[in-house]
């Protein structure tokens, strides 16, 4: 029987199927991806979210209770009360910490007992679970794995960037019945973009009909991700589309309304994508935006683009599919064993290698690469649209390959700086 002939779904397991790639999927405490994925900083909240009750949160496959106290200090702990298990959700926070409602046992943001009412513990001194956390631009952050690999925040250069404004967007965060691997692959498969969103169910909202032309690729590994060079011919000009995947589960995406129309233009990332796993068939997506000042971004971007939730009627997703309904209808996990993957699925080939030899670097107790331990490295982004004048060379082939060039060259520049937004 063929691989092909065999059933998708279902009983797989049980009848000595396939099984998926659980060094890639799997994330909860002890697991290769989890343990990877817990070297780094993770979004797991909104300060303009907290109120005067905890926040009951599940990442990597833990439970927790995120809360500001009423000296405005965040707090990530484990989710039951060290005493006897209820539930911090419902604890009552103070103006240090939080107290337990159950027996009154209280507890700092780092997980200190502060006060045990019924008498000390039986068992000696009690130490409860907490994360670090650290708030950037409105996004609070945890950093979950060994204390003593604490990276400092990752900062990137495109935070310097003077005409840059950065701010979080609840408004666009949601969730994905699906396992994180399948997110930040699809952020490095650029031939659906052009069917997907624009030749297959219809030009989508935000999305240029320059768009449905297939571009050509080059796909690069670095230190700290792996990239994607898309350059498309409009005319006589080239447009060069980038995109990053940086850091485990960060994206960076440049807007999708470049036209190409105009050249010497460049613009740089509009949002950082951050595929949190809440466990291993749920993800959850965070998002910062990042705001050229000097061309400011369409109300589209700024809410939850069109596509990327289960936030339209069934029969609407079935004629116009989004993002949302590619990547949840592989299933909760999708299993490499069935797909037949094409020369277009290089970037998502080179993001698997990638990503498996920084989990093994990670159990063999080195740093993910990327990690910065000075505290003041930025590291370097490429993410952009950028627009050249470039005639078209006198052969097809030629031609693909001065695309490819062209690409390149503009991946190893800097002309967001350089040159104005589109």
């Amino acid at each position: 029987m063929s691989k092909q002939a065999l059933p998708r779904w279902g009983a797989y397991l049980s009848t000595g199927g396939y099984e998926e790639d659980a060094e890639l999927t799997r994330v909860g405490r002890g697991t290769p991806a989890g343990e990877y994925l817990r070297r780094f900083w993770q979004p797991v909240g909104f300060v303009e979210e907290l109120g005067d009750v905890p926040t009951r949160i599940r990442v990597l496959g833990e439970d927790l209770a995120l809360f500001r106290d009423q000296e405005g200090n965040i707090g990530l702990l484990a989710l039951h009360c060290s005493h006897r298990g209820a539930s911090l959700e419902y604890a009552v926070i103070e103006k240090r910490g939080v107290r337990c409602f159950y027996h009154g046992w209280k507890y700092d943001i780092d997980g200190t007992v502060l006060e045990t009412p019924g008498g000390a513990p039986l068992g000696g001194e009690v130490v409860h679970g907490a994360y670090p956390t650290f708030v950037f631009h409105g996004m609070i952050f945890a950093y979950m794995g060994p204390p003593d690999k604490k990276p400092p925040f990752p900062l990137l250069d495109v935070y310097d960037f003077e005409h840059i404004h950065v701010e979080a967007a609840p408004a666009r965060t949601g969730i994905m019945e699906c396992n994180w691997l399948q997110i930040q692959e699809n952020g490095m498969d650029p031939v659906h973009t052009a069917f997907l969103h624009v030749l297959v169910s219809g030009k989508q909202r935000g999305f240029s009909e320059e768009m449905g032309i297939v571009p050509e690729l080059e796909f690069r590994e670095l230190d700290d991700g792996v990239h994607y060079i898309a350059s498309r011919r409009v005319g006589d000009r080239v447009w060069v589309r980038i995109v990053d995947l940086m850091l485990g589960n960060m994206s960076l995406i440049p807007p999708d309304d470049q036209e190409g129309a105009k050249a010497g233009v460049s613009q740089g990332p509009f949002t950082i994508i951050w595929a949190v796993p809440i466990d291993d068939g749920n993800t959850k997506r965070f998002y910062l935006l990042l705001e050229d000042e000097r061309a400011p971004l369409k109300d589209y971007q700024k809410v939850r683009a069109f596509g990327q939730a289960n936030d339209r009627p069934y029969a609407e997703r079935q004629r116009h599919p989004g993002d949302y309904d590619a990547m949840t209808s592989q299933g909760p996990i999708n299993i490499h064993a069935y797909e037949n993957l094409a020369v277009s699925d290089r970037g998502v080939i080179l993001f698997r290698d990638h990503l498996r030899r920084e989990i093994r670097a990670v159990q063999a107790g080195r740093d993910p690469t990327g990690i910065a331990r000075d505290g003041v490295k930025r590291l370097r982004t490429r993410t952009q649209n950028t627009v050249l004048d470039a005639p078209r060379a006198a052969r097809p082939d030629l031609d693909a390959e001065l695309l490819k060039e062209i690409g390149r060259r503009v991946a190893d520049a800097d002309l967001r700086r350089e040159l104005p937004p589109a």
